[in-house]
């Protein structure tokens, strides 16, 4: 996998003046305090407004969503917060807008909040996350997205099969990486066939830690940049850890919470492990697509490298071996 030139890369025209300028065209002044906040899929920053608190600008990867998905994205939160959910939501002008464009970007305004990641050891906390998760698959399943994509086996399975053994795997890896992932893919398409019907819902989509901000003994929900259709058990599987038992007494304070407001289907605890397979390939596959992002081989320099490929193979084997075994129960 060879990487090109970093000059060229689109993000390399976000400068700071082009950045005050984006947030200047909506009326703000801003004060020339700028930071880089953690992010990689797109650009955000921490911009000082004179007069005001400092806001959040995210200015969108060019090609990765379509205005009109990313718009969705945007009323999902809104509407979210309109049930007074503690979510980030965008902020909108008079016109009622929350995506703007200056040059070659899409960007939008969020205002700043702080925290720190809940602890998700912590059964308190986690009967309080199921309870508001509860609240936004409750949202979430009123009604489907109409440009948002699902997460499915195809684009987060085969699509990033098919990509690592085209682009970038080591030939020495590429017999046993193939065998291995057909092996996985047909495993997730049995116990998928098993959950028939899969019932689908908008939702966050990447409920990890570092999207859940705690402050003042309450979380907030943050980025919503990868909300999709999927099962409601993909916003909730994230945050178990530990082993069988620990992670059985974890999910059993979550629906504490979250069946107040949500029905919890059962058969979807065999979707646990298909989606963390999943997101185990479409994770390398993400790396890979990304690697003319300079951010990424400065951030991630083990990835591609003769050990990362042995170790990922590795990881995929001890999959398979889960996919065979009964799924967490309750």
């Amino acid at each position: 996998m060879s990487q090109t030139n970093v000059s060229q890369h689109p993000f390399d025209r976000l400068t700071p003046a082009f950045i005050m300028d984006a947030i200047e065209t909506l009326g703000y002044r801003c004060d020339c305090r700028i930071l880089a906040l953690n992010s990689y899929e797109n650009r955000v920053y921490q911009v000082g407004i004179e007069e005001g608190q400092p806001l959040i600008a995210k200015f969108y990867r060019p090609e990765r969503w379509s205005e009109a998905q990313i718009r969705e994205e945007h009323q999902f939160t809104l509407e979210l917060a309109e049930h007074e959910l503690p979510v980030v939501a965008p902020l909108c002008n008079n016109a009622g807008e929350s995506l703007h464009r200056h040059g070659d970007f899409s960007f939008a305004l969020f205002p700043r909040r702080g925290g720190q990641p809940p602890e998700l050891d912590n059964l308190e906390h986690l009967q309080m996350l199921g309870r508001l998760l509860g609240r936004i698959h409750l949202i979430g399943a009123s009604r489907p997205f109409a440009h948002r994509p699902e997460l499915d086996i195809r684009s987060f399975g085969q699509n990033s099969v098919d990509f690592i053994s085209t682009n970038c795997i080591p030939n020495e890896y590429r017999e046993a990486y193939q065998s291995l992932t057909r092996d996985l893919l047909q495993a997730i398409e049995t116990i998928y066939k098993r959950v028939d019907p899969l019932r689908k819902i908008r939702l966050h989509g990447d409920c990890h830690s570092g999207n859940m901000l705690w402050r003042d003994d309450a979380p907030h929900f943050v980025d919503f940049d990868d909300a999709r259709m999927a099962p409601a058990i993909q916003d909730l599987w994230m945050l178990l850890s530990g082993n069988e038992d620990q992670q059985r007494r974890q999910l059993e304070k979550i629906l504490d919470g979250y069946c107040g407001f949500y029905d919890f289907y059962p058969a979807e605890l065999q979707l646990i492990e298909p989606l963390r397979t999943l997101r185990m390939l479409h994770y390398s596959a993400w790396l890979a697509r990304r690697w003319n992002d300079p951010a990424f081989p400065r951030t991630f320099p083990w990835f591609n490298s003769p050990q990362y490929w042995g170790e990922h193979i590795l990881e995929l084997r001890e999959q398979l071996a889960k996919l065979q075994e009964p799924p967490l129960s309750l």
